[in-house]
């Protein structure tokens, strides 16, 4: 994740599941899928193309519904550029192992996110 080139480019998708295991179960075995655990709550997967993320959840809806995150060399400008264009920030810049990141929602009310490994 995050390389040169990157910049506001879609880099990441993330499922919210109720049963980590169980969807792991699920995409391993319908399309083998493989996992890296990261604690209970998180557990990332590659396809062999793309890079992505369960995150345990129990704010799920119906359809679900997957997060998608781009990467950002600077964040805080990213944020700017943003809300600038009409986004609303839904979740503030927070950190978490590898990065920091924040959720915005489009004006279509799509909800994204952005994040940065700096």
């Amino acid at each position: 994740m995050g390389t040169k080139g990157a910049d506001r480019k879609i880099d990441y998708i993330e499922f919210n599941v109720r049963d980590i295991e169980r969807a792991k179960a699920f995409y391993g075995t319908a399309f083998d899928w493989t996992f890296t655990d990261y604690g209970p709550d998180y557990c990332e997967f590659q396809d062999g193309r793309l890079t992505g993320g369960f995150a345990k959840s129990t704010d799920i809806t119906a359809s679900g519904g997957a997060l998608v995150i781009l990467f950002a060399d600077d964040l805080e400008s990213a944020q700017a550029r943003i809300e600038k264009a009409g986004g609303k920030i839904v979740k503030p810049i927070f950190s978490f192992p590898g990065g920091r990141r924040f959720q915005f929602t489009d004006p279509e009310g799509y909800e994204l996110a952005v994040w940065s490994d700096r």
